[in-house]
Parts: C-alpha cells; structure tokens; sequence
C-alpha cells in the first residue's frame, strides 16, 4: 500500500540550475550516468557494446576513456565509490524481457568485474543507481505510473553471479508543473538517475525534470527514502537522465543528446537539513500506535498519484516510448 501524504513543493530556496559547459563532443550522445570527483566528472551512455566511461575535465572536454571489453546490455546509470571504483548501472529494461540485470565495477586502472543479479518478482525496468557508505548498490525502477521499486543483493555480490535482490522499499511519485523531458507531464513521473554525496548524508532521485533530495544522517537509504524530500526543479531538459553531486554538495544534471549543456545547483545538499532529521522516519497517520510498515510497503516520498491522473499520464507515456525508446535491445 503507499501512505497518502501531502506533495512535495519546489524549495524556495533552491538556486536556478546554472550552465557551466556544454558536451560537444559527438560520442557523448546518450548520457545516461554521471559521476563527480574533486579533478573530473565520468559520464557513460546508455546501451553501447562494450564499456566505455568518458572522463571529462569540468569544461566538459574529453580527457580520457577508461575502457572494457564487456559487452554490456543497457547501462543507465554510473556511481562513483569512495575507493574510486566506477559503478555502472546496467539495469535499462524497457521491454521487461532480461532473464538477470548486471553491475559491472570499474576499477581504477584496472578491468571490470561482472555482477549479474535477478530481481525477486520479475523483470524491472531501472535507470538509477545509488551506492551507500558501506558501498551497497540500490537500484530504483522506472514506472509509468509514478510508483518505483527500491531492490538491494539480498547476499554479497558474487562475480559473475547472479546474486538476488531483495525488494527493500517504493518510491511514489506524482507529477509536476516543471516543464521538460520527452513525453511531457509524464516526465516528472518517470525515475531516470540516483547520485550520493560525499559523506553519504544525502541521497538525490531525479525525474526527467526534478530532483528529490532526501536526508539520510545515518547513511540508510531505505529510511532514508521515507522521509520528505526537498524537491530541486531541472526544467528544460530534453532528456534529463544524468545526476551527480560534486564534492562541495553541489548538483550537476545533464541531458541526452549532443551539445546538452551540464548544469549545476549550487550548494544542493545544503538545502537538506541533516541535522535535525530524526534517525527514524515520521509515521503516518495510519502506522501510528502500532507498528510501522515495513519498507517495502510503504510511500517513500510522500508524493500520492491520484488514480485517474496516473493512469492518463501513464498511457501518454507508454505511447510515446513505444516509439521512442525501441532502440534498446
């Protein structure tokens, strides 16, 4: 079941995103995952038939291409570890017909390692990725209808697997009035991308135009994700799908496409406030005086879809990526 809540209203005090540079370069055409360190950011498209990480400097030239011959299957989403391993998320499924999903680990001048995993009740489509402190991966769905599954391995990762996941958590989006994305309103429904900050105390989910900011002073996603999020508008992007924190807390976002500009909302994490959030998540009318739903069950944004609007929203989004998305394969 998902908690009815109020939604969630863009921060007063969030800074227009700001453009620092544009991805000129044509092999950058389908950014789909974005990392950020202290010296360079590393984006990845999707798809591709081998592994390919762009190491670009922060004037968004090309700097270097970390490489493997893996042949992945969609990669959506890329995660940087504290160790500096390079996590990619290769998880896209649009027609919910992969038997196993995979994370492959890039490691710092060294070649990449396979994880294969399965999801508990069948096939998922998911475009975001996050890491914890401890360095756990979470994968979050990409649903039509605004609501999204949170899965973790169930065991350690076992190379090349498959591990199991376990459905830990659900997102529930409703949309909004930011304009952007490629099948308009739905967009705002649609989960595209995941990043954590430095110090792991916030965790970002973005739509095709928002990011959610959800504060997680003790490093746990799950309650994390449900609790109420600060919610950063990303208008204007044509297929916002790449998210990433830089060291200092500040967002970077960036679009598909050739000459998509990388923009950032400075201080970001800062609008998040840490410090007074309690170590457990509020409960909601309905778990008062008993016990709390478990993760699994429960609404982690705080955002409810209204049936009828989902539903027409849903169909509109089907209908265009029907057309619009079969290049996966």
């Amino acid at each position: 079941m998902l908690l009815a809540a109020a939604a969630v209203p863009a921060s007063a005090q969030a800074p227009a995103p700001e453009q620092v540079c544009s991805l000129g370069d044509d092999r950058l055409a389908e950014v789909s995952g974005l990392a950020a360190d202290e010296g360079s950011w590393y984006a990845v498209n999707d798809g591709g038939t081998s592994i390919e990480v762009f190491v670009l400097g922060k004037d968004c030239s090309v700097q270097d291409v970390l490489t493997d011959p893996t042949d992945p299957y969609d990669v959506e989403d890329l995660a940087l570890a504290p160790d500096g391993t390079l996590w990619l998320g290769d998880t896209g499924d649009n027609r919910k017909q992969r038997d196993t999903v995979a994370l492959h680990a890039l490691s710092p001048g060294g070649p990449a390692t396979l994880y294969r995993l399965t999801y508990p009740d069948g096939a998922r489509d998911a475009e975001a990725l996050l890491l914890d402190r401890s360095g756990t991966p979470y994968i979050i769905t990409k649903n039509v209808l605004g609501g999204s599954e949170v899965y973790r391995p169930s065991a350690p990762l076992a190379s090349p697997g498959p591990t199991p996941l376990e459905k830990v958590g659900s997102l529930s989006l409703s949309a909004t009035d930011t304009p952007g994305g490629p099948v308009g309103t739905a967009g705002s429904l649609l989960v595209t991308g995941a990043a954590t900050n430095a110090d792991g105390s916030v965790f970002a989910v973005r739509t095709y135009t928002d990011a959610y900011l959800y504060p997680a002073p003790d490093g746990d996603v799950v309650a994390a994700l449900q609790r109420s999020p600060v919610r950063v508008p990303l208008p204007d992007e044509a297929q916002g799908e790449a998210i990433a924190f830089e060291p200092d807390g500040s967002l970077l976002s960036v679009s598909e496409g050739v000459g998509s500009p990388v923009r950032i909302v400075r201080g970001a994490a800062g609008l998040v406030d840490v410090e007074t959030t309690p170590s457990e998540p509020a409960q909601s009318d309905s778990a008062a005086g008993g016990s709390p739903a478990p993760a699994a069950e429960q609404d982690s944004s705080g955002v409810p879809v209204l049936p009828g609007i989902a539903i027409a929203v849903g169909v509109a989004a089907m209908l265009v990526f029907g057309f619009s998305k079969l290049r996966r394969r």
